[in-house]
């Protein structure tokens, strides 16, 4: 009972230090991880972005590299543990699959954590912003509150087995998914991308893939990564129509 009066008490004292832009940050973060912050400056910073007019200014970029590396950590022990029989290829490909920028932006939006950037005013955000807070968050977590407890959180409730499951299944890159066919086929596959005008002036990247001799789908996007990869996702149904070329990687028994 003395024990919680006294955090009471510390925590209301520590309000009245905090303004009201820095609670909502702390209360938000807290909310996430379901504990309380200890140093509300490292998360100041994972949530501030760059500004090209201040190279002094702190933002989110080093904590985002510190993360990177924190997350993979966490990834691939959980990995090596959960699937004790499988082989070092399935392990990557799993690993692959979690932290890839896609994923880590989606976890970033469901938190809605553009939501606590500090920065004041309007500023243009990159498509993966989210998934790069995510990241930077993961490091400030790190260096607030140690390896364990952010591992931890990182396992209970930010990716949990159960959404780390999902994905067991879930095709990240049809370019990856068709390279490797083809090489345990042994069969040529190559991309022929190229760039066209539209009637309105727009630029966009038509890809064709080619198998061997014979060209087997093609797709437009506004650039060449997006128009690959959207014409690999469409060679890879007109293939599987014909034999099953999703097959899980082996584990070893």
């Amino acid at each position: 009972m003395e024990l919680q009066k006294y955090f009471s008490k510390f925590l209301l004292k520590r309000r009245k230090y905090l303004s009201e832009k820095d609670l909502m940050l702390s209360t938000g973060i807290s909310k996430i991880i379901g504990q309380n912050i200890q140093n509300i400056t490292l998360y100041q910073e994972a949530f501030s972005l760059k500004v090209s007019s201040s190279k002094k200014a702190k933002n989110y970029e080093r904590l985002e590299f510190l993360g990177d590396s924190i997350l993979g950590s966490i990834i691939s022990c959980y990995l090596f543990e959960a699937y004790p029989a499988a082989n070092e290829g399935y392990l990557t490909q799993m690993k692959s699959k979690i932290v890839n920028r896609k994923n880590l932006n989606k976890i970033g939006d469901d938190l809605k954590l553009t939501s606590f950037i500090q920065n004041e005013g309007s500023s243009i955000l990159s498509e993966n912003i989210s998934g790069n807070l995510f990241e930077a968050l993961i490091g400030a977590v790190y260096l607030d509150i140690g390896y364990e407890a952010c591992e931890n959180i990182v396992l209970q409730k930010l990716l949990t087995a159960d959404e780390i499951l999902k994905l067991e299944n879930k095709i990240v890159s049809y370019k990856g998914l068709l390279l490797e066919w083809s090489q345990k086929r042994k069969v040529q596959l190559r991309y022929e991308t190229c760039e066209e005008e539209h009637g309105n002036k727009n630029t966009v990247f038509r890809s064709f893939v080619w198998l061997g001799d014979e060209k087997i789908s093609n797709a437009t996007e506004t650039s060449k990564k997006k128009a690959e990869e959207k014409a690999a996702q469409r060679a890879f149904y007109t293939l599987n129509k014909k034999e099953n070329i999703l097959e899980k990687p082996k584990t070893v028994s």
